[in-house]
């Protein structure tokens, strides 16, 4: 079974992408970062998403901004507590007592060429990893984000918010050398949970029903802010390589983070030209391909399967 650590900010869709990897994969750990809410927040939150679904797996806390010092975070779009809509359990632990990015150092060590890193959230532990080991890209199988777009974005015209939390950590990622997948908003988007979908969650056991509530509150913050009709599955979709990946397309090719100061900071620069020459006049030729790009998806499929996964959740965790 597929090894994965989920580096993520929950977040409605995380708490979803966490229950997914636990339902599918060996999930060996969650950290934490900014992003959606306060690290003390997403934190909390991710430690009682692990006592609510039984989970014996250790949540280590990151780090509360990107590298350049400059905090965002995510406002209240995911609620005054990053994951408004259903009271969760009070987390039955303690984050460990290790940085995240100390945390997943060590988890790629143990399992060295085994382990796929989700980072779903902001990408600054992922950075921070990789700079203070060298060799971790080398450890990895993969590491699979959830960030970028190739098309609008969500916090810019151009930048989706993961990528624009910390351009810079992202940068690093993306040249990282490890084996790279990056599903974006022009396909999580099309990921999403319906009104109807959500009576269904309701209909279900008590897992299902605070999922229903969390989509339901997520999907009218959508329609509030950005005029969308279903709660986006972002998080899940960075899974689905690893569980049914016949379900997204993938197109490799060379991207690059935009680090500049105007409006196009954190867009992520996907070159899918398809020249035959890299030597024509005034036309930059292509870099080498370094990152598989979502640009296709199943969406009803997938959907239905990850809520599959949310209704089922009791028989699934007694079968592990």
């Amino acid at each position: 079974m597929q090894k994965v650590l989920i580096d993520c900010d929950p977040g409605h869709d995380d708490a979803t992408a966490i229950l997914y990897a636990a339902a599918h994969l060996d999930l060996v750990g969650v950290t934490t970062v900014y992003g959606n809410q306060t690290v003390e927040k997403t934190t909390d939150n991710a430690l009682s998403l692990v006592t609510l679904l039984g989970l014996d797996v250790p949540v280590a806390q990151g780090c509360a901004g990107p590298l350049n010092g400059i905090v965002q975070h995510g406002g209240d779009l995911h609620g005054k507590t990053g994951i408004d809509g259903a009271v969760l359990p009070e987390p039955d632990r303690e984050a460990i007592d290790m940085h995240a990015v100390d945390f997943i150092i060590d988890m790629a060590r143990r399992h060295k060429g085994e382990l796929v890193l989700c980072p779903i959230g902001p990408f600054t532990n992922v950075a921070l990893a990789l700079r203070k080991e060298p060799r971790l890209a080398s450890w990895l199988k993969g590491i699979s984000v959830m960030g970028g777009t190739t098309q609008v974005g969500n916090t810019t015209p151009v930048a989706e918010f993961n990528i624009w939390c910390d351009p810079e950590a992202a940068d690093i990622v993306f040249r990282s050398g490890a084996p790279l997948w990056m599903v974006g908003l022009n396909v999580t988007r099309q990921v999403g949970v319906t009104e109807k979908d959500v009576a269904r969650l309701m209909a279900g056991g008590p897992v299902a029903r605070i999922f229903g509530g969390l989509f339901d509150f997520f999907r009218e913050r959508l329609r509030e802010v950005h005029g969308l009709s279903t709660a986006s599955m972002h998080d899940p979709c960075a899974l689905v390589p690893f569980i049914v990946p016949d379900l997204i397309s993938y197109r490799h090719c060379p991207v690059e983070i935009e680090l500049g100061r105007g409006p196009a900071r954190g867009m992520t620069v996907c070159d899918m030209r398809q020249l035959t020459t890299g030597k024509l006049e005034n036309i930059r030729s292509m870099h080498a391909a370094n990152c598989h790009v979502a640009v296709g998806v199943e969406a009803r499929p997938l959907v239905d399967h990850i809520l599959d996964a949310i209704i089922d959740w009791r028989l699934i965790s007694e079968k592990k």
